[in-house]
C-alpha cells in the first residue's frame, strides 16, 4: 500500500510549508507530490522551490508558469508579486555555477521549465486546475450547480482527479455534491473504482476557505484524508511586510483564510 502526501498552492510561504512537512513526517508516507503554484504571492519562492525539488513529482501551476512567462488575468497585487518572484528566481548571487555545475538559481528555473501539466498514474490524474484545463481552469464549489461543466469534467476523470488552484479543499462527486473536509473526519472512501471523484487538496500557503490553517491530503489505497496544520502566520506576514514590492494584503489575508 503506497501512501502519498499531496500538497498544492504553497505560494512562496516557507513557514507554512515547513509546518506541513513536519506534519507529513508523522504520517508514514512513502512519497510527497505537489499540484503546482509553488511560487507567487509569498515572500520565499526560492526556498520553497528548494524543498519541492526533492518531491517525487510536481505539476505546473499558473503562477509557476507566470514566473517564467507574462501573467494573464492576474489582479494588480498578484501581478506585482509574480514579477517580484521572477526577480528572486533570476538571482545568481548564491553560486555562480562556474565550477560545480548550474547555479541553484539555474536549477530552480530549469525545474520550473520542466514541470508537466498533468501526471497520470493508472486510474489517477494529478493536475493543478482541472482535468480539462490542467493549469488554469477553476473548479469552484458553486460549479456543482453547472451540470454541463461538471459532466464534461467528470468525463475526463479515470477514477480520481486530484487538483488545487482554488485553495478550497473538498470532494466533488458525480452526484453534483461538494463535500468539505469538516464533513470527512474519517476521510473519503475511494475503494469503489467505478466512481469518479475530483478532489481538491486545498492550499498549504494561502487557504481560502475561511480556515487559516494549511491544508493537504494523504492518499492510500482505501481513502483520502484531509489534514489541517497550524503555522506561524505572523512570521509570514512580517516577511511580506518587509518586501516593499509585495502588497501587505497578501499577508493580512492569511489571518482569515481568505
Amino acid at each position: 500500500m503506497t501512501r502519498t502526501a499531496i500538497l498544492s498552492d504553497i505560494h512562496g510561504n516557507l513557514t507554512a510549508l515547513e509546518s506541513v512537512m513536519a506534519h507529513v513526517q508523522t504520517q508514514n508516507v512513502d512519497r510527497i507530490v505537489c499540484l503546482g503554484d509553488v511560487v507567487g504571492y509569498g515572500p520565499q519562492p526560492c526556498e520553497c522551490l528548494n524543498v519541492v525539488m526533492g518531491f517525487d513529482f510536481c505539476v505546473l501551476g499558473n503562477h509557476d508558469s507566470s514566473a517564467l512567462f507574462d501573467p494573464e488575468g492576474f489582479n494588480a497585487a498578484a501581478e506585482q508579486a509574480i514579477f517580484w518572484t521572477r526577480s528572486q528566481l533570476e538571482k545568481n548571487s548564491d553560486h555562480d555555477g562556474s565550477k560545480d555545475g548550474p547555479s541553484p538559481a539555474r536549477q530552480r528555473m530549469d525545474f520550473l521549465c520542466g514541470l508537466p501539466r498533468t501526471v497520470r498514474e493508472e486510474n489517477t490524474l494529478f493536475v493543478h486546475g482541472s482535468p480539462r484545463g490542467p493549469t488554469n481552469e477553476y473548479v469552484m464549489p458553486d460549479d456543482i450547480q453547472n451540470s454541463k461543466k461538471m459532466e464534461k469534467l467528470f468525463s475526463l476523470v479515470p477514477h480520481l482527479c486530484f487538483q488545487g488552484h482554488t485553495h478550497v479543499p473538498g470532494v466533488f462527486t458525480t452526484e453534483l455534491e461538494f463535500i468539505r473536509p469538516d464533513d470527512l473526519a474519517e476521510g473519503y472512501d475511494i475503494r469503489d473504482s467505478d466512481t469518479r471523484l475530483m478532489i481538491n487538496v486545498g492550499s498549504v500557503g494561502q487557504p481560502r476557505d475561511l480556515d487559516p490553517r494549511s491544508c493537504y491530503v494523504v492518499l492510500d489505497d482505501e481513502r483520502v484524508v484531509f489534514h489541517r496544520v497550524e503555522y506561524d502566520i505572523e512570521k509570514t506576514v512580517a516577511k511580506i511586510e518587509a518586501e516593499p514590492e509585495l502588497d501587505n494584503f497578501l499577508g493580512y489575508r492569511l489571518r482569515d483564510g481568505r
